[in-house]
């Protein structure tokens, strides 16, 4: 007997779509990472360090990527997030404790950005940045919480494209390559307090709790939207063509985040370190490049930034919501009318508004970018080590745990990002 083919909501088949269809939640969330406060910690790494930190993005690679899967496989085999599944199996004090972390990080996260991205704006156009911060967040909030859900995954796909820009400004300064590829097999390796600090820095913005339940709730949003799916605990007909699926999708997102990080990287270690520029925030990345690159490069990496902002906003603020509502039972969806589901769209609206509320009171974007890193760091290790735990359990998981290779990636991530937090804790 032949396996049944799975068809999603518009009747084409998995098998008969084109490869970036196939993409989704796994491509979002990779592009996500990379987003205006991401862009000023590799940007800052590079301008400081030159291509001598080209070498954590191999590393930040399979690590990410390995907690990903886990994180994305919980939500397709138990049709749960991240928070539903950790207020079934953990005590409420544990789960509020994170769910609040998560929620306090991703509000100071999304100032950080609106702040960045009112920046660039302003660099282009000129005017005051708190405006344009209010009108990109409260462009944002209204396309969540009025456009369906399958119209936004797909704004969102295309918005990933922006990414690119960082790609595109690396082939139009002038890179010394050798030195790239020698700086990448024997990077320098200084030891030194500020070296560590930047080190740290770069894992914790690469590997984010926010990340964790966005994919999560993807995948479940996934299994509502489309007719005849279901978690893989009812339907394990469905496991060998969703989990490739996941495998695919989240390896490819990941790829995109990484190497796109590396473009930055690259791209300020090739001219605002070769010029021994400091810059403090992306904004001063963007301004910085005009003189030295020229007006094309100044333009997509400013416009880079607004892309990006653009495509983070979403999923900073729906993973805070996802998250507030498993920990209380809310009824919780982007395919779900305001009405139906007031309580989960008023999380969005406070973490958007309370991020524009910030940008008013004369946020330091580098504090905020710091801040909302230190939050995001401490925070993802006992979130990272509960979710390993729940994916590897047949009690969670049913016939589906976790094991083998990607649960050994996924135990290294949780010990990297243990090692990390410690380090943002120690002082210098």
């Amino acid at each position: 007997m032949h396996e049944p083919i799975e068809r999603d909501a518009g009747g084409e088949t998995q098998a008969e779509g084109s490869w970036f269809a196939r993409l989704g939640p796994g491509l979002v969330t990779g592009a996500a990472d990379d987003d205006p406060a991401g862009i000023g910690t590799y940007t800052q790494a590079g301008a400081q360090f030159g291509f001598g930190l080209l070498w954590t993005l191999f590393i930040t690679y399979p690590l990410m990527a390995a907690i990903q899967l886990v994180s994305a496989r919980m939500g397709r085999v138990t049709g749960k997030g991240l928070a539903s599944n950790l207020r079934e199996h953990f005590p409420a004090w544990l789960l509020y404790a994170a769910v609040s972390l998560l929620l306090i990080a991703n509000t100071i996260n999304i100032a950080a950005d609106l702040a960045a991205m009112g920046d660039a704006a302003r660099l282009i156009l000129g005017g005051p940045v708190p405006l344009y911060a209010a009108v990109f967040g409260i462009t944002s909030l209204l396309l969540q919480m009025f456009v369906t859900y399958d119209r936004y995954a797909r704004v969102l796909k295309w918005l990933t494209l922006a990414l690119f820009a960082y790609v595109a400004v690396a082939f139009i300064v002038p890179v010394d390559w050798p030195a790239v590829a020698l700086d990448v097999v024997h990077p320098p390796l200084t030891l030194s307090a500020h070296w560590m600090t930047t080190v740290v820095a770069v894992l914790g913005t690469t590997i984010s709790p926010y990340l964790f339940f966005w994919q999560a709730a993807q995948e479940v949003e996934e299994i509502r939207s489309h007719d005849g799916q279901a978690p893989l605990m009812r339907a394990p007909l469905q496991a060998p063509a969703q989990l490739r699926r996941i495998n695919v999708d989240t390896w490819i997102g990941m790829a995109a985040s990484n190497i796109v990080a590396f473009f930055i990287m690259l791209t300020a270690a090739a001219t605002l370190h070769a010029h021994h520029v400091d810059v403090k925030s992306t904004a001063d990345a963007a301004s910085a490049l005009r003189p030295i690159a020229g007006e094309l490069a100044f333009a997509l990496f400013s416009l880079g930034i607004i892309g990006t902002g653009m495509l983070a906003l979403p999923v900073l603020a729906g993973s805070a919501a996802y998250a507030a509502a498993g920990t209380f039972r809310w009824k919780n969806s982007l395919s779900l009318r305001i009405a139906v589901a007031k309580r989960f769209y008023a999380v969005i609206a406070v973490a958007i508004l309370g991020g524009i509320g910030l940008t008013f009171g004369h946020l330091d974007p580098i504090k905020a970018l710091y801040w909302s890193a230190v939050i995001n760091g401490i925070t993802a290790v006992p979130i990272m080590a509960l979710v390993m735990y729940m994916a590897s359990s047949r009690k969670v998981m049913g016939r589906f745990p976790v094991g083998g290779a990607l649960a050994w990636l996924g135990w290294l991530a949780t010990g990297f990002m243990t090692v990390a937090a410690i380090g943002m804790l120690l002082p210098g």
